[in-house]
């Protein structure tokens, strides 16, 4: 039996041959491959009646996966960026199918041929240097989890980190010597090496002497010493976001995320005047034009374009030469 002929073994294959083999595709990226997957079968399952080990891949057409999306949308209540996500997932298992199963190319074609859902884009939130301080400013000093989460959050809005890379973060991955700098793994599997301030590294100094641990215990562990969860670095940002409101009231109109962190860092760098080549480079992304939303965001820029554009002040009237004496005298 050929492999296409078998719908199970092709998707399986999908995963182990094109992306694990092939692309090493990171955990992540397997883990929303996997997802998107189990919600496609369970709905074609609904229905078309048939146990997903019963599938073929004809089953899975245009039509069928055209209201899978709908019921994302609908049911689920995902947002058009979520739905384009999980169409992505559908389109890379069908561009394999199309080496594997050339005469169902029409059908492979059909589900390809599925736009992407248009959104707006609304510009990037980020916070002011005033409102970081706050934030900053909120963790307890006198107690171990308000020392780590004060490190944690400095080195979050320093060097751009995402929250994966920094809950990642084992202690032999920070150098603290001359040119101190964090070392992470980010998307792609791509390693990059993030400088650190004289702050940052000063506070990382002493939070990593106050716990005399093995080089690959995380730097930022929980209450029992292992790796902190997304749901709990978000818990402990919405936590000192909401102290700081208090005294920083700009804060109340903002909804903070450990992604926002990563914002302010871009444009805070972006203010500093580095060029967006160096900005994708430090925040670890591929292609310049994934950092173009913070030269869109950068109001200070457009303020100081305004000003060179802007018309001149002063009194209309035509152009009279200067005196051709004096003229004269000058060019002498």
């Amino acid at each position: 039996m050929k492999i296409y002929d078998n719908f199970p073994s092709l998707l399986q294959a999908f995963f182990t041959d094109r992306l694990m083999r092939q692309r090493s595709a990171s955990p992540h990226t397997l883990a929303s491959y996997r997802d998107t997957f189990r919600l496609l079968l369970t709905y074609a399952e609904q229905r078309l009646k048939k146990p997903p080990s019963a599938l073929r891949l004809e089953d899975l057409d245009a039509p069928l996966v055209g209201g899978f999306l709908h019921h994302l949308a609908k049911e689920r209540g995902n947002t058009p960026r979520s739905s384009n996500l999980r169409l992505a997932a559908i389109r890379s298992f069908f561009r394999y199918a199309s080496f594997h199963a050339p005469d169902r190319s029409a059908l492979i074609q059909q589900v390809l041929a599925i736009p992407s859902k248009r959104f707006d884009r609304t510009q990037i939130a980020f916070l002011t240097r005033p409102e970081i301080e706050a934030v900053l400013s909120a963790p307890d000093m006198n107690t171990w989890s308000g020392r780590r989460d004060h490190a944690l959050l400095l080195v979050a809005v320093q060097t751009g980190l995402r929250v994966s890379e920094l809950i990642g973060l084992r202690r032999d991955d920070v150098r603290l010597g001359t040119g101190a700098h964090v070392r992470c793994q980010g998307k792609g599997r791509k390693e990059r090496c993030t400088p650190l301030t004289r702050q940052a590294a000063r506070v990382l100094r002493a939070w990593l002497q106050e716990q005399q641990a093995s080089d690959s215990v995380p730097v930022f562990p929980n209450a029992r010493g292992g790796l902190l969860s997304r749901d709990g670095v978000h818990y402990i940002l919405s936590k000192h976001v909401a102290l700081a409101r208090k005294t920083c009231p700009s804060l109340k109109a903002k909804r903070v995320s450990p992604h926002v962190l990563r914002h302010s860092t871009a444009m805070a760098l972006r203010a500093a005047g580095v060029d967006l080549s160096v900005i994708a480079l430090w925040l670890g992304h591929e292609s310049i034009d994934t950092v173009q939303i913070y030269l869109d965001a950068d109001l200070e820029l457009k303020e100081k374009i305004v000003e060179k554009t802007a018309l001149r002040k002063g009194r209309r009237g035509r152009f009279r030469p200067k005196d051709r004496l004096l003229t004269f005298l000058k060019g002498l």
